[in-house]
């Protein structure tokens, strides 16, 4: 694991409260960035649709925005700023490239969306050259994606947050409870250890990476197996989050199901937004909830997980620093919920449809360029070479199984609660 962060000046989460909070203030006071247009159909449109200079200055003051905004991310996260500043521009351009290409009126007839070309680039430049640590370090994945959460909290009404949050917090007690179990026991028939048996089971069930983190915090758990864990959630994320959603289409699912389906099993947030972009409108937007759902769990989990660990006989368990109080619950609490939530509220009761539909557009396309930057991010940092080998055979096949189950089984509750 990366250790850049040992400069933190704020919570990750806090810090993404702070700044999603920045963009919709700079925009209510009026500071509302073009929106770039990326249109095209035959190669000639480039210079008249995307070149113009016009279109250059909407790119250029979008770019300068996220900049700044990412830059003091980067600071308050502790992250290193003379690599930054070097990285940064990078990402930003092949995500340009991934913009336009998503751009294409050919591409668009066929649903796919920017997320998957920015993530497809970043793969292709990451496995095809070994980047440096340093350029690793400075990329701010989670950042990106859930600045982007919070700015997507413009665009949905509480009223539905209330609706879906309830059911999808039954789904996710219901999943993350069989799910858990299962992967528990199918670890333990593996015979694989401890502290990859927990992590697994906290990453497949309940939200990825996230989870995983939490738990490892929780256990004390060895870096080397986290960063494990965390590659197979990538891996595992990107066909879901590309052939889940057609797969929902083929079989004619409704929008509702397919977004409760997919934010209840694919385990990563910004797969899940990336997956419900996919689909549609409510689809994305019940994902991303249901998500949400599971995400608020996260804390209570992890609180379970220091009590059953501090209380077994592994020996690791006796250092006094395991031992789990109720402030761990509000620790492992995913913050950046509360800036989601606090947009909603914003949106739907304070600033009127008349005056948001000023500047509504211009976050919704700081909201998806913040998501193709996570992507092009995640492609880059991840590498499969990390994940096929010998060490990680059987938990690899322990994940996959488990997935498989998470999958059926989020499908199934899915219908019943959402159909």
């Amino acid at each position: 694991m990366s250790t850049s962060k040992n400069n933190l000046i704020l919570h990750e989460d806090w810090v993404v409260v702070l700044l999603g909070a920045l963009i919709i203030l700079l925009a209510l006071v009026g500071f509302v960035v073009p929106i770039p247009q990326f249109s095209w159909i035959h190669f000639a449109d480039l210079s008249t649709n995307l070149f113009t200079l016009d279109n250059l200055g909407a790119i250029g003051l979008q770019f300068i925005l996220v900049f700044i905004v990412a830059g003091v991310g980067a600071f308050l996260t502790g992250k290193p700023l003379k690599w930054f500043l070097v990285v940064f521009p990078l990402v930003y351009m092949i995500t340009l490239v991934a913009l336009a290409l998503a751009g294409n009126a050919t591409v668009k007839n066929v649903n796919l969306e920017a997320v998957i070309f920015s993530l497809s680039l970043g793969l292709l430049i990451g496995n095809l050259f070994k980047l440096p640590v340093w350029f690793r370090e400075a990329l701010a994945t989670e950042l990106y994606v859930k600045i982007g959460l919070v700015l997507l909290g413009t665009t949905i009404i509480f009223s539905d947050i209330l609706k879906a949050g309830s059911l999808g917090l039954l789904q996710a007690l219901v999943v993350v409870l069989s799910v858990w179990y299962f992967a528990f026991w199918l670890c333990r028939k593996f015979k694989i250890d401890d502290e990859l048996t927990m992590m697994i089971s906290s990453a497949v069930s309940i939200c990825g990476v996230s989870a995983a983190i939490a738990t490892s915090g929780a256990i004390k758990g060895d870096p080397k197996k986290l960063s494990s864990v965390i590659s197979m959630v990538l891996i595992t994320a990107i066909p879901m989050m590309i052939f889940m959603p057609y797969i929902a289409q083929y079989f004619n699912f409704p929008q509702e199901v397919t977004g409760a389906w997919l934010g209840g099993s694919i385990d990563t947030t910004g797969a899940v937004v990336a997956s419900g972009t996919l689909v549609g409108e409510t689809a994305l937007q019940v994902s991303t909830i249901v998500k949400f759902s599971q995400n608020v769990l996260l804390g209570v989990a992890a609180f379970a997980i220091s009590v059953y660990w501090t209380y077994t006989k592994n020996p690791m368990a006796k250092d006094e620093q395991t031992k789990p109080t109720l402030s761990v619950i509000w620790e492992r609490f995913p913050k950046f919920v509360l800036g989601f939530v606090g947009a909603s509220l914003l949106f739907s009761f304070v600033i009127s449809p008349q005056v948001s539909a000023e500047f509504k557009g211009s976050l919704k396309s700081l909201q998806g360029l913040w998501f193709a930057l996570a992507f092009t991010s995640i492609g880059l940092e991840t590498r499969f070479s990390e994940l096929f080998n010998k060490e990680t055979k059987k938990p690899l096949y322990a994940f996959l199984i488990a997935q498989g189950f998470n999958i059926v089984v989020t499908l199934i509750v899915a219908f019943i609660l959402f159909g």
